[in-house]
């Protein structure tokens, strides 16, 4: 399975964790929830859903009522298939929740993991995190060197380029540390601190995201980071 069918197969389980969606609905919500999928198709799509049929992590209903269903044949038009999660499906995106490997610090990988933050522990997210930082530093780090090699040989409109680049990591560097400082304050999903007691913040409904800022964010899949 390739790395870009792995993310499309999380972001699948994930959507339908929250709810059945037909495939257009759920194409929908994959291109405009996850920025990631924005440029992929039906031809994607489908034969990815029947691979989780088969594996047994989805299930096919037809939509709408019992003479909707029988209508549909005898009006030439098929019958609206609804995708639903299993247990097994349940499961298994459980178990895809709680990876740390490297994947989920690469760019497109980890803005579908961040999509899911909500339903992630706080443990994994804060491990999460701390790779994506890690990892865009080592990248941080390369881009520097490099520029101070070749800035002589550069022209200015390629030099302001590497400069924009440059500066897309250390944004999205900042946002990083916001990010894992808040997680690092101790309010988790259910609004509580660390040590159990109630916390009258709301920032435990979005897993611990900073209040009080620019909610804008990097794109983690922003072609200007790689």
């Amino acid at each position: 399975m390739s790395r870009r069918s792995g993310i499309l197969e999380f972001a699948i389980l994930g959507l339908l964790r929250e709810s059945p969606m037909h495939g257009y609905e759920l194409r929908k919500r994959l291109n405009t929830s996850l920025g990631v999928f924005r440029a992929f198709s039906y031809g994607t799509l489908y034969p990815c859903l029947k691979t989780l049929v088969a594996n047994g992590w989805l299930i096919e209903e037809s939509a709408g009522t019992p003479e909707d269903v029988l209508a549909a044949p005898l009006a030439g038009r098929r019958a609206k298939i609804v995708y639903r999660l299993t247990a097994q499906g349940k499961e298994h995106f459980e178990e895809l929740l709680a990876q740390t490997g490297p994947d989920a610090y690469e760019d497109e990988h980890f803005a579908a993991r961040f999509a899911f933050f909500g339903q992630t522990s706080r443990d994994v997210r804060m491990r999460v995190l701390e790779g994506r930082r890690s990892r865009l530093e080592e990248r941080l780090e390369k881009m520097r060197a490099s520029l101070a090699r070749t800035r002589e040989r550069l022209d200015d409109y390629t030099l302001e380029l590497q400069r924009h680049g440059m500066e897309s990591v250390e944004r999205e560097v900042r946002w990083l540390n916001e990010l894992i400082e808040s997680e690092r304050a101790g309010r988790d999903l259910r609004g509580s601190n660390a040590d159990g007691s109630a916390s009258n913040s709301t920032s435990g409904e979005t897993g611990g995201l900073p209040r009080n800022r620019d909610t804008s964010r990097p794109d983690p899949s922003d072609d200007t980071t790689t």
